[in-house]
């Protein structure tokens, strides 16, 4: 049984009005606290071993620590054994960790009425026991169950709940994931969506009590709040930040609800994320895998811009990464050192589209503000926008400020990192209405770029390892799976690192190797460039004449393995092809090494070389819009506008080739690409970051492995309009992830037999609105299909906008009589989605936004 993604709420409290009274403080005097806390956002996956490792740590280390489950959020006790399992996993001992008798309900699956356990919770010997305990945890579920649970009918603390703080005061820790998470504060967020809380809290709407099957029937749903257990006595708490795109939900239900905006912030919690609370430091610091997003209200205003309709303004967002740290009482922040600021110094320099929907780039908030705002020096502000299927909503404004700053290292090997301060934040109402475009001012050009076939070989022995880029060194799958390929830790392995300006993804990539197995001996980093690089006494732009260099080719016949690092895939193909466009004698031994059984690689860049016709350039807007264009502005261009196409070195001879899919959303430059040069009886691939296609040439399969997925784009039955450019019906897409295989040639999709299909079997039954961008609930293309479609019983279809100004795209993603979805928890209880054959019609549209 899945475990549900949204509160099933019992009882709420509603907020009505924006002079909603404020709720009472659970605890007070908690200046005397000794403990800790570790609050973390949901989904933490069983191989995150920092939260797992600070946590034992906190209790009092793996040996010494004695852990008290409370399950009573769930409606099973599947996550509270799970969670003892990887405990015990990481070193605690089993017979220390106890699922405590703590629930008002009955749980699924066991035989026994664990109703009957709301009795127990005035029970001394219950008491006794949390009084020996150096822990809490909280597991995830409904969080209105936790306090109904531990509170007494009157509204009273019971006597485990006494114990519980008790043994905080002492020096015990409390922790907990999701609706645990949730409780940790006086004002407990116990229902709501970021447009729901919008419309009902500052629309000054008269409010009432909404039932279960009411909200089934909205779009969106309204803000509730309930009394928390108050454990952390500064600031609202929400989790599920970057998934659910609470953002909005937590300023509403901050604004509204904190009696104390001036001292306090608000926090978001990511999932895969902790905020670890020190009482005595006065400090939070940030633990996991993504991040924490820290709202300053201490100035926003409530401003009327329409009739009964108004905006908040001037809030203050800033979103913290693992190692960063907090002081609350300070309301201030560290980074460390290695941190490398970004004002004054920005690495990039595009226009950076509003965030409008799944064919946005760094669709989730912290990366949109990273890549868009922070960290672009053409950027001075940039907007999102959220709105029902109506088109009654909100226009969300991000503005760089005196005080705005971001902060870069890289993190897992070379993926970037930021954290972000005080960015302002202006929510305006705005209604928008999409109409037809049926005469677009947009001039759309067809490409002219051709690129004659590379050879088929049939007979190729060797295997592709495909990379969608940011590829973590802690991705143990992706490396493995490479070695074994190239023969193993014997491996011997040559690294082009032409696409780089610089040495250190080639010498990060040996040293991952070294780290996997491989013998340093093994491995070279090839003098393959037609380019200086950075930071070296020689003159690298020299090997260009490399190419062609009888002892460096015989070298390339020696190697087992080939690995082609990231950065401008059009370096790689300049060093390795000669000016008539041939190929150099190099060139020439890869192909050699890899017809004979070697393996080649490579990431971000590095993929984009392996099919015949290289996407370099361009975003899904600028494809869709413009077309195709025959001019490349360096890595700029890999950032926006028209596609660019040049000719790639064909390793991969079943179709075409994208990367970065997820965080760049490149769906609509795939698909533009694959309609004008692709071949439409083959499926088009698009890798998602730190994820692998891995392609078997003798069984003409691939298969997918790492963290993410790879989306597949079907044109066979493709509608389109050829007098009025990207108005396409029936493309079908999938997504796959790790377990997952494709038949190259028949295009058959297997499944990881371990999910279960949704067909029928729907987990949701929910109305959904338009995907439209930072506010909107899981911005990916795989996870907004996946539970706002297929498994979804109300949702026969779903849309999502593309746009700037007045021109854009609707996407409409239906399901087809194909259609289907498999589901698996993966990584301890994530829920890990693949998605079969969903029909996509893409409609030019006019838009007015007022």
């Amino acid at each position: 049984m899945k475990k549900k993604l949204v509160s099933c709420l019992i009882s709420f409290t509603l907020l009505s009005s924006l002079s909603t009274p404020l709720l009472a403080k659970a605890q007070e005097n908690t200046e005397d606290i000794k403990g800790s806390l570790v609050i973390a956002g949901g989904g933490i996956g069983t191989s995150n071993h920092e939260i797992y490792e600070k946590f034992l740590s906190l209790a009092g280390g793996k040996e010494k620590a004695k852990v008290g489950i409370i399950p009573a959020a769930s409606t099973t006790l599947q996550s509270s054994e799970k969670f003892k399992e990887d405990l015990a996993k990481y070193g605690a001992n089993s017979d220390s960790i106890k699922i405590l008798p703590v629930s008002n309900h009955d749980f699924s699956d066991t035989q026994k009425d664990e109703s009957t356990w709301k009795n127990q919770v005035n029970d001394k010997k219950l008491s006794r026991t949390i009084k020996g305990l150096t822990a809490v945890w909280f597991v995830g579920g409904d969080q209105t169950k936790i306090v109904d649970s531990l509170r007494q009918n009157n509204g009273s603390d019971s006597e485990a709940l006494k114990a519980i703080w008790d043994i905080y005061r002492k020096g015990a820790v409390i922790g907990g994931t999701s609706a645990g998470a949730a409780i940790m504060s006086d004002v407990m967020i116990t229902g709501g969506d970021s447009l729901g809380a919008l419309k009902d809290s500052l629309e000054n709407k008269e409010n009432k009590h909404v039932s279960k099957n009411q909200r089934s029937q909205k779009e969106y749903e309204p803000l509730s709040i309930q009394k928390g257990l108050g454990f952390f006595q500064h600031g609202i708490i929400d989790q599920h930040m970057d998934e659910r795109a609470r953002l909005g939900r937590l300023a509403v239900a901050a604004y509204t609800s904190e009696r104390d905006k001036e001292k306090n912030f608000a926090y978001g919690v990511d999932e895969d994320t902790a905020m670890v609370v020190n009482n005595k430091d006065q400090k939070i610091e940030v633990v996991g895998r993504s991040g924490v997003a820290v709202l300053d209200m201490s100035k926003a205003e409530l401003v009327s811009k329409q009739k009964a309709r108004s905006g908040l303004e001037n809030i203050k967002v800033s979103y913290l990464s693992p190692g960063d740290k907090i002081n609350y009482h300070l309301k201030s922040f560290e980074f460390p050192k290695e941190r490398v600021e970004t004002k004054g110094f920005e690495y990039y320099s595009f226009n950076a589209l509003p965030a409008t929907g799944v064919f946005t780039p760094y669709g989730r908030l912290k990366a949109y503000l990273s890549y868009s705002l922070v960290d672009n020096e053409s950027m001075k502000s940039a907007k999102s926008y959220v709105y029902d299927s109506k088109g009654s909503g909100y226009e969300i404004a991000f503005q760089k400020d005196n005080d705005t700053n971001g902060y870069w290292r890289y993190t897992d090997g070379q993926k970037d990192d930021y954290s972000i301060v005080n960015v302002k934040m202006d929510i305006t109402p705005k209604t928008f209405k999409f109409q037809p475009d049926r005469k677009t001012s947009l001039t759309y050009k067809k490409p002219t770029f051709s690129s004659s076939e590379s050879p088929a070989y049939d007979s190729i022995k060797g295997n592709l390892l495909i990379a969608g880029g940011a590829l973590g060194s802690s991705n143990s799958s992706v490396y493995n799976k490479f070695i074994n390929l190239a023969g193993g830790k014997q491996a011997k392995i040559g690294i082009v690192p032409a696409a780089s300006t610089k040495f250190d993804s080639s010498n990060q990539f040996k040293s991952d190797l070294i780290k996997y197995g491989v013998k340093a001996e093994n491995i070279e980093i090839l003098p393959i460039s037609n380019h200086d690089f950075k930071g070296t006494s020689e003159n690298e732009s020299t090997w260009k004449t490399n190419m062609n260099s009888d002892k460096l080719a015989q070298k390339v016949k020696g190697l087992t393995g080939i690995w082609f690092v990231g950065g401008d895939q059009t370096l790689i193909t300049g060093s390795l092809r000669n000016e008539n466009g041939s190929d150099s004698k190099v060139l020439q031994a890869i192909w050699h090494t890899y017809k004979n059984g070697a393996v080649l690689g490579g990431t971000s860049a590095g993929a984009a070389i392996m099919s015949n016709t290289m996407l370099a350039g361009g975003d899904s807007y600028g494809a869709l819009s413009y077309g195709f264009t025959n001019t490349y502005d360096d890595m700029n261009q890999q950032e926006g506008g028209p596609a660019y196409l040049e000719k790639g070195l064909g390793f991969f001879q079943y179709g075409l080739v994208d990367q970065h899919f997820d965080n760049k959303a490149r769906l609509g430059r795939l698909i533009a690409t694959a309609y004008e040069k692709g071949n439409k009886n083959q499926l088009s691939y698009g890798i998602d970051e730190d994820t692998a296609m891995v392609v078997n040439n003798k069984e003409k399969q691939i298969e997918v492995v790492g963290r993410g997925g790879i989306t597949l784009v079907d044109l066979a039955k493709v509608q389109a309009n050829d007098k009025f450019p990207s108005d396409y019906k029936n493309i079908l897409i999938s997504c796959i992830t790790p377990g997952d295989k494709v038949n190259l040639t028949t295009k058959e999709i297997v499944i990881n037999p371990a999910k279960t299909s949704t067909r029928k079997n729907e987990y949701y039954s929910e109305k959904v609105g338009p995907n439209t961008g930072l506010f909107s609930p899981h911005g990916v293309l795989r996870k907004f299909l996946a539970y706002d479609l297929v498994d979804n019983a109300q949702s026969k279809e779903i849309k999502s906008y593309a746009f700037n100004q007045n021109k854009g795209f609707e996407l409409t993603f239906r399901k087809s009589a194909e259609s289907n979805g498999y589901w698996a928890y993966t990584d301890g209880q994530k829920d890990d989605y693949s998605i079969v054959k969903v029909a996509l019609d893409i409609k030019p549209i006019d838009v007015d936004i007022r």
